[in-house]
């Protein structure tokens, strides 16, 4: 049960989404989260839904008898996944003329277009940045 939960954890951190320089993969950030917070997420969050937002729910409500390492773990890391998904959010933006221009794509759809972006030539700076901060290079 505690595998399975720790399995769901890693895979609910691990969905999809954009970031910034000072981010980490979300598979680094699972991890992290994993080899910090698993003691503590099976002592004080038994029975809790692995998904993220019940998971720092629960190891914010237990703070007081979760480890010091877990805490600056989660909510670090937590952080960084978010900041990730709101760099893939700016790709969009960023990288629009290249989309279509370039690969022939819509930007309601850039997650299809970013196999082209990244071996595009003559890809804007901001375009190159926002693709790196996302993760995607």
């Amino acid at each position: 049960m505690v595998r399975g939960g720790s399995i769901l954890l890693i895979v609910a951190l691990t969905v999809p989404s954009l970031a910034a320089a000072e981010t980490i993969s979300f598979g680094d950030a699972s991890a992290a989260i994993a080899r910090s917070c698993g003691t503590d997420i099976r002592a004080n969050c038994r029975g809790v839904n692995f998904d993220v937002t019940r998971l720092k729910e629960c190891l914010y409500r237990n703070q007081d008898v979760t480890s010091p390492q877990c805490k600056t773990d989660f909510f670090q890391n937590f952080d960084a996944i978010q900041k990730r998904i709101a760099a893939r959010v700016t790709v969009a933006n960023a990288c629009t003329r290249e989309i279509v221009k370039l690969c022939g794509g819509s930007t309601k759809e850039t997650s299809k277009s970013v196999p082209c972006l990244i071996t595009a030539k003559g890809v804007s700076r901001n375009c190159s940045q926002a693709l790196g901060d996302a993760g995607y290079r």
